[in-house]
């Protein structure tokens, strides 16, 4: 069958309480490398470490749990996941000159191609995609919004073209 085949690879890691945000920025960097985007893309890298860097720092600090990080490219998407402990959906807020944290997920809303969350039976995913690099106009993946939509478990997220 031909066409009909997928290839993708992908990498896991646990990030413990314990471990710091930078643990999870620099191994998603490494991988990055080997897809070659560091060289080719340094935009979307910066987009996809800053994206890490909330996902995991949102498991941590909201969550009050560990961090399973999986990465995953299937030669369309670069998906980044991350499951915690919560089934609470994680939320964009506006920012406001009030509190200085809330903005991680109205970041991961700007800089993703699409995210989504899904409940699961011990926690949720949050799971950001990154278009190819080759796949986007002026190489840099995200989107330029500054609305902040509900989000419904399972629902999609995709940014307009």
């Amino acid at each position: 069958m031909e066409g009909s085949s997928l290839r993708a690879v992908g990498w896991a890691r646990s990030l413990p309480m314990s471990s710091e945000v930078k643990a999870a920025r620099d191994w998603a960097r490494d991988h990055l490398r080997t897809l070659g985007w560091t060289a080719s893309a340094p935009q979307t890298v910066d987009a996809v470490l800053l994206t890490v860097s909330e996902l995991v720092t949102n498991a941590h600090v909201h969550a009050h749990s560990s961090a399973q990080l999986v990465m995953t490219w299937d030669e369309q998407c670069l998906h980044i996941s991350v499951h915690d402990g919560s089934s609470d959906p994680p939320t964009p807020r506006t920012a406001s000159t009030e509190r200085l944290g809330g903005r991680g997920m109205f970041l991961v809303d700007a800089l993703a191609d699409e995210w989504e969350f899904r409940p699961c039976r011990h926690g949720k995913s949050v799971i950001a995609c990154f278009r190819s690099p080759a796949d986007t106009a002026d190489g840099h993946a995200g989107r330029n919004t500054d609305d902040t939509e509900s989000h419904t478990p399972g629902q999609h997220f995709t940014r307009e073209p």
